[in-house]
Order: structure tokens, then sequence, then C-alpha cells
């Protein structure tokens, strides 16, 4: 069984929402705050309380301003003194991650909506203490939770008008309505923004599939008060369960990371590349690339998760030329996998199953048994491989 959060976002998402339901979901908050207080952020309460909105027990999360500390600064900030501040922050390498991921996702939309580059854009709302809060905030709960799948309903947006830094704009507000590109949306003609640019780009980093509720037993429901009277419930409700029905095809959000090289022995990557996956790379592979100034060079490729970055960055350094590293996130669907037995004329060979719905899909030989045999019987090892994959194949029509 895998664990699973389920957003249902009936009535939008935002950043208070989503802390207040995992927070009434169960996280623990001593380890919560500590996390918040490692930022390099002052000028602000926590006001954390139960609330009962249309009679549903809900936990109302709100970040409180200290007064005279509204300076312009805490309103115009850059992508990279938020950045920085979470960077030097205390929380751990994934979380620190998907911060990073979200604030950029909502910098991206900003420029691209107003026509700016990323290092043009001023974080005017989204900028301010309490969205720094908020999306810090939301990572250390993941990173506490550590589920292993997070699926969301499609996100109810709301309708009319909302007023910001740039005036009266219509709902989805448009650097909303950017981030929120192929997720599914609807509206039911609820006045209001339900759906804010910090919400969207939360839920646009931890969901990876948008669906009615599926199959799963549910373990705890979390409710997140909304702040507006919307004229019915406005709460962002997350369920946390187990489930099988999505053990067939899992999906992960992981890393990339690439580097060109056109100044090293090519004898270290012999070195290299065994190290990387003994330091827990999913994958790691070398691409023959010409370089900008014409001379043959070689793309490193390293697959990882986003909690081991930093170690695949820091081996980098040290055991590359390197000058640089390109970081990118990806979305990866996988089988499950695991080692089973087949009934061989060599005996009881162990073989890699890929899972779907829990039996075997698929049935590899692996490499270090099969050669193993090849040389104590004196056969080839395609001989051995075909041998092995034919008692396989009576497991997998069963």
């Amino acid at each position: 069984m895998q664990t699973v959060l389920y957003f249902d976002c009936f009535s939008g998402i935002s950043g208070d929402m989503t802390i207040g339901a995992l927070l009434d979901l169960g996280v623990d908050r001593d380890a919560f705050l500590e996390g918040l207080n490692s930022l390099a952020v002052d000028g602000y309460r926590l006001q954390i309380e139960k609330k009962s909105p249309r009679g549903i027990a809900a936990t109302d999360f709100d970040v409180i301003i200290e007064p005279g500390l509204t300076t312009p600064a805490h309103h115009h900030r850059h992508l990279d003194d938020i950045l920085q501040i979470i960077d030097r922050s205390a929380i751990d390498s994934s979380a620190k991650n998907l911060s990073r991921d979200i604030f950029t996702t909502i910098a991206e939309a900003e420029a691209a909506i107003h026509n700016q580059r990323l290092d043009q854009v001023h974080f005017h709302e989204v900028g301010a203490i309490d969205s720094i809060v908020d999306i810090v905030g939301t990572a250390i709960c993941i990173s506490l939770l550590k589920p292993d799948h997070i699926l969301a309903s499609p996100l109810h947006v709301g309708s009319g008008t909302v007023t910001c830094a740039h005036g009266v704009l219509p709902v989805p507000a448009p650097a909303t309505l950017k981030i929120l590109e192929k997720i599914p949306v609807y509206s039911t003609g609820v006045k209001g923004e339900l759906v804010t640019p910090t919400g969207a780009a939360i839920i646009k980093h931890l969901a990876t599939a948008y669906m009615p509720l599926p199959v799963m037993t549910i373990d705890r429901t979390g409710y997140g008060c909304g702040k507006r009277d919307t004229g019915q419930l406005n709460a962002l409700r997350v369920i946390a369960g187990k489930t099988d029905a999505l053990s067939g095809l899992k999906r992960e959000k992981l890393v990339l990371l690439e580097t060109n090289i056109d100044d090293m022995n090519p004898e270290t990557y012999s070195y290299l590349l065994p190290l990387i996956l003994i330091k827990g790379a999913l994958d790691v592979f070398l691409t023959d690339v010409i370089m900008k100034k014409g001379r043959p060079g070689t793309l490193i490729s390293i697959l990882c998760r986003p909690a081991d970055e930093s170690v695949f960055e820091t081996l980098l350094y040290q055991e590359t030329t390197t000058l640089g590293i390109r970081r990118q996130l990806v979305e990866r669907s996988a089988l499950d996998r695991k080692m089973i037995e087949v009934e061989t004329p060599f005996g009881r060979i162990r073989v890699k199953a890929a899972l779907r719905d829990g039996k075997p899909f698929r049935i590899s030989p692996e490499y270090e048994i099969c050669s193993k045999i090849a040389a104590e019987k004196g056969i080839s090892l395609r001989e051995v491989y075909h041998i092995v994959r034919k008692s396989a194949d009576s497991l997998l029509q069963e």
C-alpha cells in the first residue's frame, strides 16, 4: 500500500489554506515551526487556531505583519532575494528545492504577463512576508509527511474581479491563469478569487495528476480555512490515505542535473559513473556534444531525487572540471519493480519484475546472475538469457 494526499480544491486553493489543511491533517507543529523559525525573515507573527466555518471544524493559519514593519523592502523583493532567504535557512534540501521551484514558477508567470526579464520582476503580494511563509511552510509540511503520491481535484477558480497592485483584474488574475496552463479548472460563478497565484504554483508543483477522488482507504482529513465568506464552505480539504490503485504506474518529481565537459581526462568517466550510482542516482548517462568553440565534448546527465540534488552537485564540482551545472525539475512515470524467483533449468533464479496492478508485467533477467551461469555452464550469455526469459513466460501468462 502506498500513501497518498488528495487535495480537494472545491473552493480553490491558497497558501494559507494549504498550510491550515496540512496542520489540521496532523503535521508535527513543533517541527513545522522550527523550520519556519530558521528563515531570516522577521516582522511577523503566526496565528493558528481552530474555527468552524459553516459548522465544519478547520484550522485557520494566518501570518500577521507587525505594525511599523511593512516597509517597501518587504513588498518589492526580487526572485534572487527570496531564493537567498530559502538557501540560508535550515530546512532540508527537498523543502528548499520545492520552495525555490514554486517561487520561480510565480516569477516566470509574472515576467511573461508583464513582458519583463526574470530579474526585473518585483514580487508585490507574492514577495511579501506572508507568501514567503506560506510557500516555505507548505514545503516543510510536505517534507514532514513524505507521501508517495499527491493528487488533486480540478480547481474551482471563482469569477468576477480582484484588486491588486496592478489595479482591478479579472478572476483568475493573469499571472494565476498563466500558472494554471494545462491544469483542469472550472467555475460555478462564485464571486471572488478562489485560486491565488501562490495557491496555483503550490498545487502545480505538488500534484502529479488531477482527477476525482481515487480508490483509497482514508486515514484522516484536514481542512484549511479560507479568509472570505463566499456564501459556501470556503476551505481546502486534504485527504490522507493509502491505496493500491496507483501501484501500477508511479509518477514522481525528479531533478535532472547536466553539465558539459571538454577539458577532462576521459579516464575519469570510468571512475565517476559507478561512483554516481553508488551515491544513489537513479540514472546517469553520457552524450557526445559539440561545444560552442567547435570542440567535441561530453554532456553528463544525472537523474536524482530532489533531496539528493546537493550530493551530486558537490560530487560534480569535486570530481570534474565543470564550472557550472544546469538543473531542471522533471516528472517521471515508472512501473513498480521488485525481485522475484522463477524456476529454470538452472534452478531457481532471481529476476527483476516490473509490476502493474500488483502483478508481473515484464520480467528482465539480471546480467550478473546470467553471466555467472554462462561462465559455469560454458554456454553463451545469449542462450542463458533466452532460457531464463522462456521460463518466466509462464509466470507472466498466469
